[in-house]
């Protein structure tokens, strides 16, 4: 047998699931202070929940990991986060949830598509979203909550902001047909990516006239302030242009100037509803969009179909892109002390537990290697402090902690737990 992992997955070694786990953990801390609660969805759902009233379309069902029980029940694997928070609400609202409801969820989800860079088949998602409000007020406290997610995680970056019906407004204006506007919101939306030019291009295969598309590209030009003096009178524009106010008035009196209104951004997909936004790399380590969301009214409401609407909004974190642009910059190890004991076993596992009970993340050499290899060891695993314990130490009830990031030492009572916590973790 050749031990190989199947097409579009890995395993991710401590390397790079130490990473992983520090940003899921300072993620987490940030959506609860938020308010927002955790959900755990199940990964094996039922297949006609997987096909049912989402706006995915038939494409996404073509990517369904498929499969049957012992029942001959045809079951399929999650390929995204929305469709379980909607059964949950469905299942729970009025019972065991209360709307507004506010939920992250981090896990695992499966798509049975092409594999190339950027692009798995197994992969975590990271969802933020709230049911039950309505409006730019939990848009911007949404905003916020990213803006401080990614200053914990020590990424500078920037919004993209822009209302899917202001953009639907421009198009109308422009004079171009109602059956086209799909296909102009999805080549609008790589215009970051290939330049006007090559936008134009790809929409002049729908035999829309030049003219049409010179004026929808010099609405593309215009400021959050020209809103005003733009003689464009469709429900569309003028509906997404109070909206888009309305969330810069918060973005700006919260001092959010990371946000730039951008107004061809649409995130592609039909589900959006009104506002969308794009989270980038300031520093363009990564030139794909580190997260993103904005509002989806319509998904749960057709979704569970009783009549009420369910407007919801939400943002999806990139895991992913983050561990990347983290694993370049952070020091990877787990530990934050190597002891070594020379003939010194029980008083170096008294001393180990002690500084745990502190906090301290501690491992102990075992191997009887030589001091040289376990210093070398340590080095490899980015072990910023080594203590050796021997007999003398003992003596003298005076141990050295070697700082192996600076190459220096520092002498310390043996019985100063505090004291050794505090170079430890300063």
């Amino acid at each position: 047998m050749k031990l190989m992992n199947v097409k579009g997955t890995n395993d991710s070694l401590p390397n790079n699931e130490i990473v992983k786990r520090k940003v899921i953990n300072t993620l987490t801390d940030t959506f609860e202070k938020f308010g927002y609660l955790p959900l755990d969805t199940s990964i094996l759902c039922y297949y006609d929940l997987l096909a049912s009233k989402y706006s995915g379309g038939s494409e996404i069902l073509k990517e369904v990991y498929t499969l049957k029980d012992q029942g001959e029940r045809k079951l399929g694997l999650r390929y995204d986060l929305t469709i379980p928070f909607a059964k949950v609400i469905s299942m729970n609202a009025g019972r065991e949830i209360n709307l507004p409801f506010k939920r992250y969820e981090i896990g695992k989800v499966f798509r049975d598509g092409p594999v190339k860079t950027g692009r798995a088949r197994e992969f975590y998602q990271c969802d933020v979203d709230v049911c039950g409000i309505s409006g730019s007020y939990i848009e911007a406290e949404m905003l916020s909550m990213t803006s401080l997610a990614y200053k914990k995680l020590g990424i500078d970056i920037y919004i993209e902001v822009n209302n899917r019906k202001l953009l639907e407004g421009f198009i109308i204006e422009s004079g171009i047909s109602d059956e086209l506007k799909s296909k102009v919101i999805l080549s609008v939306d790589k215009l970051a990516k290939i330049g006007e030019n090559g936008v134009k291009e790809e929409l002049s295969s729908f035999n829309i006239e030049e003219e049409k598309l010179d004026k929808l590209f010099s609405y593309f030009k215009c400021t959050i302030n020209d809103l005003d003096n733009m003689n464009i009178t469709n429900e569309y524009f003028i509906e997404g242009r109070e909206e888009i106010k309305e969330l810069f008035n918060y973005i700006n009196d919260l001092n959010l100037i990371e946000c730039r209104f951008t107004p061809y951004l649409a995130r592609g997909l039909e589900i959006y509803t009104g506002t969308v936004w794009e989270v980038f790399d300031e520093k363009q380590r990564i030139t794909c969009a580190l997260g993103g969301g904005g509002r989806y009214d319509k998904i749960i409401t057709n979704f569970i179909d009783d009549g009420n609407t369910y407007p919801s909004v939400g943002i999806s974190f990139g895991i992913v892109p983050i561990c990347s642009i983290l694993e370049d910059i952070e020091n990877n190890s787990l530990y934050d002390l190597l002891i070594i004991p020379m003939n010194t076993n029980i008083v170096s596992l008294k001393l180990a537990n002690k500084l745990r009970e502190k906090g301290v993340k501690v491992i102990i050499e075992m191997n009887n290697r030589k001091i040289k290899k376990a210093l070398e060891s340590a080095d490899k695993n980015n072990i910023p402090y080594v203590i050796v314990l021997g007999e003398n130490e003992i003596d003298s009830n005076t141990i050295e902690i070697k700082d192996m990031i600076h190459s220096s030492n520092i002498k310390v009572n043996i019985d100063d737990i505090e004291e050794i916590c505090k170079i430890i973790k300063r």
